[in-house]
């Protein structure tokens, strides 16, 4: 026999609530891999995430169907129903041979009730509930059996839904375990639930999905999963992370600016923290204290001490010591010396060029490049705010991305060109409107130029043969980069791959313009880009 729960279940059991900054890591993986917000909250309902919050795992609808198929199987594995509708025949042959008896001993053998009732009692049929139904309008003469018919006919419909279910699935049924009329009834009942939801999860009717039912058939974690789902779009908007309706679903800046921060405290997670005055400034500015802001002293560290709060600190640990905190000097240690951040005053202009041809889809390249994107775009918003920083995309063609559209950009679909030459030119534009003392392009790229610009003629040229190169389309990139040099402009480069002729083209860019050149894998490509960017340890010309 099944053991049912019978209080209405409605989440409390299990005091929960959907973190929205976990969930929205969660959304910021898919999209970093070029999926939409819409496609990306479409993926998550259906195929599940993880919830960092909860240290939980929310399963999507998909994974539901699937856990519901497996307990359908569990139960054709484990039960036999071959007995459960011959029980009730035996008893409806109880029941006529009893009215049998009554009516042989009060009317005779040849009476015409008794012709009647045999009639009807050996008539051809082949369900019981058929031979149920003859007897429907019958008036027995046998008190217990008019009582115990009475019975049956109460279960008639139940019966003839289960005489169909074992007409179709009576063969599926391959267990040891033989269960009886009332067990195979809860097994019906429970397998037509389990396609009830089935259908629903696989409509993705989020609304009219019972998490209650979904506990009684796989657990409060199902039903969690299910709650957690139908409340994820809303949830989100109330936190102020999307926006839109439909296929219109969007981010907010709000979101992005958390993505930004994810994806930066992911990277800062492989560096150790930095050093005071990380912009190299070299003799353009000064160190710029921020008395709000101040951190422990490492070694190496200039002895720039917040006085009040190195104190303090003193005394704090005075009595964590079990000293008095007033009426003795207070000895300072090392551990007590907190120093002020600061910021250096100069600006720099970063434009961050973005490869997006075809080739950038593979081996997780775009995902760990786009994350980088926006690292270094919240990096630069929150630590050095005088500074400019742009994304350019390119691929056959080349253009500003907007920091807003970067976490749905994706590498153009089926475009296999690289024209780094237009990435350089809209870089070198930008840089021309937001001028600075030490303005710097950021490439990453995996592939040699394939596509140059002609006097404004766009043209594509294939390599020359395996390994080789595109002459013309790499004579006009480096011509630019020659332009670019004269304009005081440095290109440092991250290459995704170390194929021979990337790594030749890379080398003479940078022999023009003495930039520094990276082979990275993308697990790696945010820790030099965090590390270049933040110490800034480029040679001066």
């Amino acid at each position: 026999m099944f053991t049912y729960r019978y209080s209405r279940w409605d989440g409390t059991q299990k005091e929960f609530s959907l973190d929205a900054k976990s969930a929205l890591d969660a959304m910021s993986e898919l999209m970093m891999e070029g999926l939409s917000a819409r496609e990306a909250m479409e993926w998550m309902q259906r195929m599940g995430f993880e919830l960092a919050g909860l240290n939980m795992r929310v399963m999507g609808l998909d994974e539901l169907q699937h856990e519901l198929r497996e307990a359908m199987r569990d139960l054709y594995n484990q039960f036999d129903l071959d007995e459960a509708l011959p029980e009730m025949q035996e008893r409806l042959d109880e029941i006529l041979d009893r009215e049998q008896e009554t009516l042989q001993r009060e009317q005779g053998f040849e009476s015409s009730a008794m012709n009647d009732f045999l009639d009807r009692r050996h008539r051809e049929r082949q369900r019981t509930s058929e031979q149920i139904e003859d007897f429907r309008d019958y008036e027995f003469q046998d008190e217990q059996a008019a009582r115990d018919f009475a019975e049956l006919l109460e279960e008639l419909e139940a019966m003839q839904q289960l005489e169909e279910f074992m007409q179709e699935r009576g063969g599926r049924f391959r267990g040891e375990e033989m269960a009886d009329y009332e067990q195979a009834q809860e097994i019906r009942q429970r397998i037509e639930q389990m396609e009830q939801l089935m259908q629903q999860l696989a409509s993705g009717d989020l609304k009219g999905l019972s998490p209650e039912a979904l506990s009684e058939l796989l657990g409060d974690e199902a039903a969690e999963s299910l709650i957690l789902i139908q409340g994820l779009e809303n949830q989100m908007r109330d936190e102020g992370f999307l926006r839109g309706e439909g296929d219109d679903l969007q981010l907010t800046p709000r979101a992005i600016r958390q993505m930004g921060a994810s994806a930066l405290a992911d990277i800062y997670g492989m560096l150790k923290r930095d050093r005071a005055g990380e912009h190299d400034s070299a003799e353009r500015g000064v160190a710029m204290p921020r008395p709000d802001e101040t951190r422990p002293w490492e070694y190496g560290d200039p002895m720039d001490l917040d006085i009040v709060k190195t104190v303090l600190n003193g005394v704090k640990r005075r009595v964590a010591e079990g000293l008095p905190a007033a009426g003795a000097n207070v000895s300072l240690d090392v551990e007590d010396f907190e120093v002020r951040e600061t910021d250096c005053a100069t600006q720099t202009t970063t434009i961050l060029l973005l490869d997006l041809s075809w080739s950038m889809s593979w081996a997780g390249r775009f995902p760990a490049a786009k994350r980088v994107a926006l690292a270094l775009d919240h990096l630069i918003r929150t630590r050095y705010p005088r500074d400019h920083f742009a994304v350019v995309g390119f691929s056959t063609r080349a253009k500003e991305i907007p920091i807003g559209e970067l976490p749905e950009v994706c590498w153009d679909m089926g475009d296999p060109f690289t024209n780094l030459q237009g990435g350089l030119m809209v870089a070198e534009e930008l840089i021309r409107k937001k001028p600075c003392s030490s303005p710097q392009i950021l490439v990453i790229t995996d592939g040699q130029p394939t596509a140059y610009l002609d006097e404004g003629e766009l043209r594509v040229e294939w390599p020359n043969g395996l390994g080789g190169v595109s002459p013309h389309a790499v004579a006009a990139t480096l011509a630019t980069v020659r332009r670019v040099t004269r304009r005081g402009i440095t290109i440092n480069t991250f290459m995704l791959d170390d194929a021979p002729e990337l790594v030749g083209f890379v080398e003479r860019m940078t022999q023009i313009n003495h930039g520094r050149a990276f082979y990275t894998q993308p697990s790696q490509i945010g820790s030099f880009m965090m590390v270049d960017y933040v110490q800034q340890r480029r040679r001066r010309r």
